[in-house]
């Protein structure tokens, strides 16, 4: 297995140099560990001497529900505790008799569910935790499940939600116990940040009430406003527990006994299961841009500029977290940057 480690750093360089963001820190490897990795840019453009490092620690935004959400209910669905396929209302009291109750986890998992596009929690339902919880679970739908495809961060909120009822502790412990722990990811946590951990976090947007950009403070507002842990957002990590995690999905023999998903609830997610509606989905999983579903490269992001492929018939992962929004929120740079790196982590 190669990688072009000269064609990647130059093309993260450039990302540098244009702004796309301060500074990146990237691995390509397999289900053995690492196998090429570098650190380009600096952690903050205001401290230009402190350069990006292989432990800086990101706002995952986004790979929470991987890293979380998808994880949990994988455990969860291996452990017999979930029917994917069972409506919500069956067994989960709080939607029956609501809109919700005709959805199934797995339309939650393919954003089938044919849910509301946008969030706005605070708008809808105000500040209270509990208010906003019956909310989002007793909403009206936007249109029939199973009808299209649309993303929707309200599907990993919902999914969060389910995953703390089943399991009956918070979705931080529960991604703690069963996932974190496990496999070796200490640096792997919800936010808000202690002081100490939130120094070597890579800042993201500045936020006009503090006056500073945000450091170990979820970007989200939605993770914000649900004091830091929701299925949506919220976690931090670095690139080696993102790297023991796509490790992991290439190599469940390794798995200890009490981590809770395998092989089958990977292979699962890592299918088409949106059957002929488009765009292709898997299990909250979808085929990278640039590729098709038989090329079998999977990916997720995180829109603070985090990002992760996996194959697992080329068995490798490849591994992109930016700190883009210190910037802007404009999407397309970023795009082109990691649809050039990940065609350069799966040649």
């Amino acid at each position: 297995m190669t990688y072009d480690v000269d064609r990647i750093e130059a093309l993260l360089d450039e990302g540098v140099r244009d702004k796309v963001y301060p500074g990146a820190v990237w691995a390509v490897g397999d289900a053995h560990g690492i196998r090429a990795q570098g650190t380009r840019g600096v952690l903050d453009p205001d401290e230009p001497d402190v350069p990006m490092r292989a432990d800086t620690v990101f706002d995952a935004a986004s790979l929470t529900k991987i890293l979380a959400v998808w994880s949990c209910i994988g455990a969860l669905w291996e452990d017999g505790a979930l029917d994917l396929d069972q409506p919500l209302g069956g067994f989960w009291p709080e939607v029956t008799g609501h809109p919700l109750g005709a959805v199934t986890a797995r339309q939650l998992l393919t954003h089938t569910a044919g849910l509301p596009l946008r969030a706005q929690l605070k708008n809808l339902y105000g500040t209270n935790r509990e208010d906003i919880r019956r909310g989002v679970l007793h909403e009206q739908l936007n249109r029939s499940p199973g009808e299209a495809v649309e993303y929707t961060d309200r599907a990993a909120l919902i999914l969060g939600f389910l995953a703390e009822h089943i399991a009956g502790c918070p979705l931080d412990q529960l991604a703690t116990d069963r996932i974190w722990r496990p496999l070796g990811m200490d640096s792997t946590r919800f936010g808000p940040l202690p002081n100490a951990i939130a120094a070597r976090c890579a800042p993201t947007e500045f936020d006009q009430d503090t006056d500073t950009h945000l450091k170990g403070v979820a970007h989200d507002f939605s993770a914000r406003l649900l004091g830091g842990v929701c299925g949506i957002a919220g976690s931090f990590t670095v690139l080696d527990d993102v790297a023991l995690f796509l490790r992991h999905m290439l190599d469940t023999a390794t798995m200890l006994e009490q981590l809770g998903f395998g092989p089958t609830w990977i292979a699962e997610s890592l299918t088409v299961q949106t059957g002929p509606l488009e765009p292709a989905r898997g299990l909250f999983w979808h085929p990278a841009p640039g590729t098709r579903p038989g090329d079998d490269i999977w990916v997720h992001y995180g829109f603070t500029g985090t990002g992760m492929w996996i194959s697992p018939r080329q068995h490798r992962w490849a591994v992109l977290l930016t700190n883009k929004l210190f910037y802007t929120r404009d999407r397309q740079p970023l795009t082109e940057v990691r649809n050039t790196f990940r065609a350069f982590a799966f040649d």
